[in-house]
């Protein structure tokens, strides 16, 4: 059986070739109902764009695309302005999306459905795994960020997080904090950062004879304020000694910040409190907060590099971090 075509997938859904083509590529107006349905078929028919075809048409775009989970996570949108930066030093034009970590939309995009043609693709999976990754229809250039795609046969970009929070609980130690709590455990759900956060969090505390309780192990649904400040709520009533905090996140760490505010209790005096992520909101809040810093920029350079030259682009890059010491620890 020859190539799927588009003119297959239109005879199948009961529309033209050209409706499916704005589908594919982006372009033109259709209902968001046979959206659903076109894509649905281009699945199951196992269309594939012709990249080469495409690139006949067209030559390279001077676009990439950026998937991102959450632009309203301060991480995220910070890290898309770096890439957005870099790229134009590289006068590359990007267009951003925002997955919200759902499969259908991170299937969708690593496709090459519903948006135009590019040069490349930089997506920060949550829900996909490295064999759906495997299986995408596209062919354009992808390399991944983050940790949640394990192995894989296509380029990635990372921070050693399980070095970075061993680090982060390490640095609360040497201050000579002992009961030091963590918050961001995730039960379910995308959780691979919680995991690796959490698995650095507990070899510190190993590593000098500090016996984990797990009592001071706070789970959270998200890595938000809200999340934080209800976390360290628990913590409070529980009635479980602490003296500090790693949290997984900067917004989880400035949530659990305002709680220790409302509830008297003054940080570092009585709590000290490391976050990760080194968003600009930490360096302005009361106290200013110390946190793991990975190297944004790094991160955006390194994968615009990986893009460029694909072919000979190691597996994995694992992007350097630092402990920035601020007033909270």
């Amino acid at each position: 059986m020859g190539r799927t075509t588009l003119k297959d997938v239109g005879d199948h859904v009961g529309v033209s070739a050209k409706t499916v083509s704005n589908v594919v590529n982006g372009t033109g107006w259709v209902r968001e109902d046979l959206k659903v349905r076109i894509r649905e078929a281009l699945v199951e028919l196992g269309y594939r764009p012709n990249a080469a075809a495409r690139q006949l048409r067209s030559g390279r775009s001077g676009m990439i695309a950026v998937a991102l989970p959450d632009l309203s996570q301060p991480y995220f949108a910070e890290l898309a302005s770096e890439l957005v930066a870099a790229a134009e030093d590289r006068s590359i034009t990007v267009l951003i999306n925002q997955t919200n970590g759902h499969a259908d939309a991170e299937r969708r995009i690593s496709d090459g459905i519903g948006i135009p043609v590019m040069d490349g693709l930089i997506l920060s999976p949550l829900a996909l795994s490295a064999d759906d990754l495997a299986t995408r229809l596209d062919t354009t250039p992808i390399v991944l960020l983050g940790e949640h795609i394990g192995e894989s046969p296509f380029p990635h970009v990372t921070v050693d997080n399980t070095a970075a929070s061993q680090a982060a609980t390490a640095h609360l130690i040497a201050s000579g904090r002992r009961r030091i709590a963590a918050i961001g455990a995730q039960p379910s759900g995308p959780n691979e950062t919680s995991e690796l956060r959490l698995n650095g969090y507990r070899a510190a505390l190993e590593s000098v004879g500090i016996a984990v309780d797990e009592r001071l192990i706070c789970t959270v649904e998200e890595f938000h304020r809200g999340d934080g400040a209800l976390a360290a709520e628990r913590l409070i009533d529980s009635g479980v000694a602490f003296d500090a905090v790693f949290a997984f996140n900067d917004l989880l760490a400035l949530g659990a910040m305002h709680t220790f505010s409302a509830r008297g209790i003054r940080v570092p005096e009585d709590v000290a409190i490391v976050g990760f992520d080194d968003i600009e909101e930490g360096r302005f809040s009361t106290p200013s907060l110390t946190t793991v810093s990975p190297d944004k920029a790094a991160i955006a350079r390194a994968a615009l590099d990986l893009l460029a030259d694909p072919s000979t682009s190691p597996i994995e890059t694992i992007i350097p971090f630092q402990i920035m010491r601020r007033a909270s620890a």
